[in-house]
């Protein structure tokens, strides 16, 4: 992952997050996530992940489910293991064999606006 100006920050197998997830660094969901997920650096979903939310990145390798949409300014990695249920939004798209995707794709070269939020800056 890209090094970022904010730290670096995981949410374990077995952690349970739910309404608006913001950051300013790169971020790791081995557990649960329902809400909005929000990062300006990389997003990891683990292999045993489970996410209900609407995802915004800078670029993402998915291992694990999500279940909402995703948009990504720049790669989207789905390995072999990855279930995506919604619509995808990347400049870059890879999909391993054995993932798999249920939702529109769109790789039209727009930039994808990852929101800087100014309490995220701030931590």
């Amino acid at each position: 992952m890209a090094k970022q100006t904010g730290a670096e920050t995981i949410i374990a197998l077995g952690v349970r997050v739910e309404g608006e997830f913001i950051s300013s660094g790169d971020v790791v969901i081995e557990g649960e996530v329902t809400g909005t997920i929000q990062t300006s650096g990389d997003l990891r979903v683990g292999t045993d992940s489970k996410i209900r939310a609407d995802v915004v990145a800078q670029n993402a390798t998915v291992s694990g489910e999500i279940r909402g949409n995703i948009q990504v300014s720049g790669r989207l990695d789905l390995l072999e293991s990855a279930r995506m249920i919604g619509d995808v939004t990347a400049n870059v798209l890879s999909v391993s064999p054995g993932a798999q995707v249920n939702g529109k794709i769109t790789m039209d070269g727009r930039d994808v606006e990852v929101p800087e939020d100014q309490e995220a800056d701030s931590e």
